[in-house]
């Protein structure tokens, strides 16, 4: 099977669908942007094709359509039997558009990230409009939550594969966890409501002394968090690490007992799993999606007016076993390879004109 991706190729989770597809396709990939040195190292430079260009997920991305040109020209070469566009909205739009253009003969499947279904298509009637046809045009769709499956359906897709976007392996166990240290690495833009997660933290070391936060990645709302927890008077108990390495932020996890995530809208989240993977418990907003994932004795669902409830909720919690349970869920429904390969052998049923 010859199988095309689309999508960011220097995104993290676009290389670890590449690296779990190609020891079973022959894999070629196109990027909105550039690859990464692991992307280039994974496929050969003539099975990749690099847009260069810097697409918002908020839409607007006039640069990108303009490169249909070369990407439709590039596929047409390639004649695919599949393409596996990711993230709907921008590179979805890019695959279907070339498919009617060049007439290609490669069914589409389309992978949902979250915010392209929960978000986008509800800013206006153009993003409706273009979501549904997308839909339309995939063959087949992959999703990460029921939550997300049930609106794509709404919105007209066809088929759809529900399967956490999950860890390609679970991480090793050994660190001994700090009992009030709290971890959150969610993107620092209006999306993730990072300074929800300083509020709860702040609710939390009113009332326990040795409680920290470690805060990880980057945004535009940095400078009005770091505001925030000077205001709080926390600023020796919240620190702010910036964007980290794989192994970095592995060892924030394993040393971690809490992990904060609470964003306005998502689906099930890769961070999330893997805080779980870590023995983490997790403290997450109140979306079906979360609801999915954790319940009453494996992490806190907590909704906006509940914040200030936190410290009573987590007493109601086992830590330890929390964490050993969620572990032991990701082992049973969140590893990535086995999600695949039932992907794959759904592709491998479709009958294709040669």
């Amino acid at each position: 099977m010859k199988l095309v991706l689309i999508g960011d190729g220097q995104s993290p989770h676009l290389l670890k669908w590449a690296r779990a597809l190609s020891p079973s396709v022959e894999l070629w990939a196109a990027s909105s942007r550039g690859f990464t040195p692991e992307f280039e190292a994974l496929l050969p430079a003539e099975r990749r094709l690099a847009l260069q260009t810097d697409p918002a997920h908020g839409g607007g991305n006039v640069g990108l359509l303009k490169k249909l040109p070369m990407l439709g020209q590039w596929l047409s070469k390639i004649d695919a039997d599949w393409i596996n566009a990711h993230y709907l909205t921008s590179h979805g739009t890019l695959a279907w558009a070339a498919k009617r253009g060049w007439r290609l003969r490669a069914h589409i499947a389309g992978s949902a990230w979250g915010s392209d279904i929960l978000v986008t298509p509800q800013q206006s009637f153009a993003y409706r409009w273009l979501t549904q046809r997308v839909l339309r045009a995939c063959t087949v769709c992959s999703s990460d939550s029921q939550h997300m499956t049930a609106r794509m359906k709404e919105l007209g897709a066809r088929e759809v594969m529900t399967f956490p976007f999950g860890l390609e392996s679970l991480p090793r166990q050994g660190a001994r966890k700090e009992p009030w240290l709290f971890f959150a690495n969610r993107g620092l833009e209006p999306l993730y409501r990072p300074e929800r997660v300083i509020a709860a933290f702040a609710a939390v070391a009113a009332q326990r002394p040795e409680a920290r936060l470690v805060v990880a990645n980057e945004g535009s709302l940095k400078s009005v968090l770091q505001q925030q927890v000077k205001t709080l008077g926390l600023a020796d108990r919240v620190e702010f690490v910036g964007r980290l390495a794989a192994k970095a932020q592995a060892g924030f996890y394993a040393r971690a007992r809490w992990y904060l995530s609470l964003p306005e809208s998502d689906s099930v989240a890769v961070s999330v799993l893997e805080a779980m993977a870590h023995e983490c418990v997790p403290i997450l907003s109140d979306l079906p999606a979360n609801h999915e994932l954790i319940d009453a004795s494996r992490g806190v669902i907590l909704p906006y007016a509940e914040i200030t409830r936190l410290p009573a909720l987590l007493q109601g919690l086992r830590p330890e076993a929390a964490g050993a349970a969620n572990r032991a869920w990701v082992a049973r429904h969140g590893l990535f390879a086995p999600a695949v390969q039932g992907f794959l052998s759904r592709l491998k049923k479709e009958e294709l004109p040669s």
